[in-house]
C-alpha cells in the first residue's frame, strides 16, 4: 500500500507540475535619459548638415538586437569640436536607483570617420559610461572604437564591431545623398558588483578624439 501510495504521489506531483504556469521573466527597467536629454531624434545634427538626422529611429517600447528598449524623444548628445552647435563634454547623473545584473547600451558616434575628419583608429577610447553605486564605489564602462561602435554612418564597406554588434540599420536623406546608411550598436556590460544598486550614471566624452558619441537608450536587467 506503502508503494501504491507513493507511486500515486508522484503522478499527482507530476501533473500538477506540468500544469502548472512558466515563472514569469522580470520586466526590464527602462532607463529615462529624458530629463538629460541634449538632443532629439527627429533634429538635425548639431554638424549643420541638412536632413542630417535620427528620424527613422523607432519610438516607443522596441526591440533591438534582441533586447527591449523604450526610445523617447530625445537622447544624449556629447560634443564635438567639429559641431557647429555646441553640445557637452560630459552628462552626469542620469538617474537609475537600481539594481543591475546587466545593462544594455543602444549608442553610436559622429566623426568616426569621414571627410572632414581624420579616421579614428580602432580600439581607441572616445567615451565612458561612470557607473555610480550607493555607499560611493564606481566603475567605468570604456566606449572602444571598433570594438564597441563606430560612426553612425555606413556603406557596404564599412566593418563591423568586434565586441557589440549592429542592433538597428535605417536610413537619413542626408546619408541617402551619399550614399550611406545609418546604424545604432548594441554593448551589454556585465555588472562586477550585481548586489550593489546602482544610483546614477555619468556619460563623459574622451577630448582626445573628434568623435561625438551619443547615446539613445538604456536598459536594465
Amino acid at each position: 500500500m506503502q508503494l501504491i501510495a507513493a507511486f500515486l504521489a508522484v503522478i499527482s506531483f507530476a501533473f500538477l507540475a506540468r500544469g502548472a504556469p512558466a515563472p514569469k521573466a522580470h520586466a526590464p527597467i527602462y532607463v529615462d535619459l529624458q530629463e538629460k536629454a541634449t538632443h532629439t531624434l527627429a533634429e538635425d545634427s548639431a554638424s549643420g548638415m541638412a536632413e542630417n538626422n535620427l528620424a527613422e529611429v523607432p519610438t516607443g517600447e522596441k526591440e533591438f538586437g534582441g533586447i527591449k528598449f523604450k526610445i523617447g524623444k530625445g537622447y544624449v548628445q556629447l560634443g564635438s569640436p567639429h559641431f557647429k552647435t555646441e553640445r557637452p563634454e560630459k552628462v552626469e547623473g542620469i538617474k537609475v536607483d537600481a539594481i543591475v545584473t546587466r545593462l544594455h547600451i543602444l549608442h553610436a558616434t559622429c566623426y568616426g570617420t569621414g571627410t572632414e575628419v581624420k579616421h579614428v583608429a580602432d580600439d581607441t577610447v572616445i567615451a565612458e559610461y561612470r557607473v555610480h553605486y550607493a555607499g560611493g564605489d564606481t566603475h567605468t564602462i570604456e566606449v572602444v572604437y571598433g570594438k564597441d561602435v563606430r560612426d553612425y554612418w555606413f556603406n557596404d564597406s564599412s566593418p563591423g564591431v568586434k565586441r557589440g554588434k549592429v542592433a538597428w540599420e535605417g536610413d537619413n536623406e542626408a546619408a541617402k545623398k551619399l550614399n550611406s546608411r545609418l546604424r545604432l550598436y548594441l554593448t551589454t556590460w556585465e555588472n562586477p558588483k550585481p548586489g550593489k544598486r546602482v544610483v546614477g550614471i555619468d556619460f563623459v566624452r574622451s577630448k582626445d578624439t573628434p568623435t561625438a558619441p551619443f547615446c539613445v537608450a538604456m536598459t536594465i536587467e
